[in-house]
């Protein structure tokens, strides 16, 4: 018997592995979308699967993995959008208060080239270790971000421009390659903008409070 779901719950209860939508076609000219799962039917398709392990796993999306976590977070997130802004701190108590929640930064900037220029540099942080402070700097900028603005919140997250500056020059294709996967990922999924969340099976498409937040994980480790 399934349970009775709470109206938070309704709201997240479409899956991302029946929504999800693979683009296939030989040189692009004749693609065509095709549906992951048959009209009706909730069980993922094998390509389904695959696809949703290739949005959690990028080798150089920024991820934070507790050890035995059962639970992934992907957040598609732009630095000057004001949702993700409100989103970061109610991730942030998430991840404090449970500690078995892996969480996937999947950067995709599209408020225009400030967005690209903070999301590369966020990515390209995490060579030295500073991603976390880095991106709490970004999200916590008021504003339109601006080459100066970023580079403020750089000093304020004890960055190395330097050393940034450098891995950049040097993973600058492998990260506009990750970028350019996580805007055919958002598209996939039928996402119109940022932010967006995918919750284990599970998508929320714009910004939640924490107890939904909680209610979506609950209902992925049931699901997993």
């Amino acid at each position: 018997m399934k349970k009775k779901m709470s109206i938070a719950a309704v709201l997240i209860a479409a899956l991302v592995l029946v929504g999800l939508v693979a683009m296939r076609g030989g040189n692009g000219s004749d693609a065509r979308a095709q549906s992951i799962a048959e009209a009706g039917d909730t069980t993922p398709s094998a390509e389904a699967l695959r696809i949703r392990q290739e949005i959690q796993n990028d080798p150089v999306a920024p991820t934070v993995a507790p050890e035995g976590y059962d639970v992934t977070i992907v957040f598609f997130t732009d630095y000057q959008c004001p949702y993700c802004r409100k989103m970061h701190p109610v991730l942030d108590a998430l991840m404090r208060e449970d500690n078995k929640v892996r969480l996937v930064y999947r950067d995709w900037p599209i408020f225009g080239a400030a967005s690209t220029e903070a999301a590369r540099a966020a990515i390209a942080a995490k060579y030295q270790g500073k991603h976390a402070e880095f991106n709490a700097a970004l999200m916590q900028t008021d504003g339109r971000l601006s080459s100066q603005s970023i580079r403020a919140a750089a000093d304020r997250a004890g960055v190395d421009w330097n050393r940034l500056q450098a891995d950049l020059d040097q993973h600058g294709s492998e990260i506009g390659q990750a970028l350019g996967r996580t805007s055919r990922f958002a598209a996939m999924a039928g996402l119109s903008g940022t932010p967006g969340l995918m919750v284990g099976p599970y998508l929320l498409p714009g910004a939640v409070d924490l107890a939904t937040l909680r209610q979506a994980v609950a209902l992925a480790r049931e699901g997993e």
